[in-house]
C-alpha cells in the first residue's frame, strides 16, 4: 500500500489548532460545523462480527445516529475482515479525503504492523478518537483442571506447546501478544506456544466452550458475557489495575509477580486526504458519543473502560505505541514468518 502519508505541515498545524479548543468560547463551538456529512457514512470494520471491535462500531453507530451528531445521515456498518485488517484499510485508501468513510484506529492494527502481518502503513490514515481502553484477559471453560493462574503457569512450564490457545483474527495481533508477553516474562518458551487464531473472538470464545482449545486470549466483550453466565472462568487480567464490576475480583498479571501490561485502545480511523474541518467534526462529535450514558454503559457492561482522547493524543499514541509494539515484537521472537 504505497501513498503519501498524511502531510506532517498538516499534522502539526491540527496539532496546535486542537490544543487551544478548549479555550474557544461555548457559543463558537455551539455554531454549525464547516463541514457536515451530506450522504451515507460507511464505516467499514476489518474483523468479522461477535467481536468487541464490532460490538463497538455498531455502539458508535447507534449513538451518532440516536443523538443526532451525523446531519440526519444513516450510518452504515460492513464488515470486511481479511488479511489482518488490510482489506477495510484498503477500502478508506480508495476513499482518500473523504470524511464519509470511517475506519477502526485500534492497537490490534499496530500490533499487526509490528509483526509484519498487516501489510499496510497505519499512519497513513488519520486517527481521529480513542474511544475504549480494553483490558485483555485470559479465561478457561468452567469444568478446566487450570483452578488459577499459577495453574496454568505451573503447566506452560512443564510443557509450553501442550496448551492450546484461541486468538483472532491472526497469530501475532494484541491478543496474542498480550498473552505471550506475561508468559515470556514469567520464563515460559513462548516459541513452544501452541497458538490457534480464529476469525474473531466470537470464533474462539465458540472454540474454547466446544473444547476444542484450552485457553483463550480476548478483550472483555468476549469474555465477560460468557463468565457472567458461569460457563467459563476468568483467571487473569493484563491490566497494570485490577478492574471494576465484573473484573473486580480478577487478579492482573503484575500481581502474580509479572510485571507484563497490555492495554488496548479501540476508535475512529478516517481516511488519508481528510482536512482539518473534518477532523474536527468528527472530534466534536465522537466526544458527544463519549460522554452518551448508553454508550458509557455498553462499554462498562462489556468489562472494559470508556475514555475519549481527540485527535492529538490519537495522534501521538499512534506513533509511541508502534515504536512500542517493534520493540515488544522484536523482544519476543514474534515476526511474521
Amino acid at each position: 500500500m504505497q501513498q503519501p502519508r498524511f502531510d506532517r505541515r498538516q499534522v502539526l498545524g491540527l496539532l496546535a489548532a486542537s490544543t487551544t479548543l478548549p479555550l474557544i468560547p461555548a457559543t463558537v463551538m455551539a455554531q454549525k460545523p464547516a463541514w457536515l456529512p451530506t450522504q451515507t457514512i460507511n464505516y467499514v470494520v476489518g474483523v468479522s462480527a461477535g467481536g468487541s471491535v464490532d460490538l463497538y462500531a455498531r455502539g458508535i453507530k447507534n449513538a451518532l445516529e440516536s443523538l443526532k451528531l451525523v446531519n440526519d445521515q444513516t450510518v452504515l456498518v460492513e464488515n470486511k475482515p481479511g488479511a489482518a485488517g488490510l482489506l477495510a484499510l484498503q477500502v478508506l485508501q480508495r476513499n482518500r479525503g473523504n470524511a464519509q468513510y470511517l475506519g477502526t484506529f485500534h492497537t490490534g492494527s499496530l500490533a499487526g504492523q509490528a509483526t509484519g502481518i498487516l501489510k499496510a502503513d497505519v499512519r497513513e490514515f488519520v486517527p481521529v478518537a480513542m474511544m475504549v481502553e480494553e483490558t485483555t484477559l485470559v479465561a478457561v471453560r468452567e469444568d478446566s483442571p487450570f483452578k488459577t493462574a499459577k495453574d496454568l503457569l505451573e503447566a506452560f512450564r512443564r510443557d509450553p506447546a501442550a496448551i492450546k490457545i484461541a486468538v483472532a483474527p491472526l497469530r501475532g495481533l494484541n491478543t496474542h501478544l498480550a498473552i505471550a508477553k506475561p508468559l515470556k516474562l514469567a520464563g515460559i518458551d513462548v516459541s513452544k506456544l501452541t497458538v490457534v487464531p480464529f476469525r474473531s473472538s466470537g470464533d474462539s470464545m465458540a472454540a474454547l466452550l466446544g473444547g476444542h482449545v484450552d485457553i483463550v486470549s480476548a478483550t472483555g466483550p468476549t469474555v465477560v458475557p460468557v463468565a457472567q453466565s458461569g460457563k467459563i472462568r476468568i483467571l487473569v487480567s493484563a491490566a497494570p489495575v485490577r478492574g471494576t464490576g465484573p473484573l473486580a475480583a480478577v487478579p492482573t498479571w503484575r500481581e502474580l509477580g509479572v510485571a507484563a501490561d497490555y492495554v488496548s485502545y479501540n476508535g475512529l480511523l478516517l481516511p488519508p486526504g481528510v482536512d482539518a474541518e473534518q477532523i474536527r467534526f468528527w472530534e466534536q462529535s465522537l466526544r458527544k458519543v463519549a460522554a452518551s450514558k448508553d454508550w458509557i454503559s455498553l462499554v462498562e457492561k462489556s468489562g472494559n473502560k470508556p475514555i475519549f482522547k481527540g485527535y492529538v493524543d490519537s495522534h501521538r499514541y499512534l506513533e509511541s505505541e508502534l515504536r512500542e509494539s517493534q520493540a515488544l515484537v522484536a523482544e519476543l521472537g514474534q515476526g511474521a514468518k
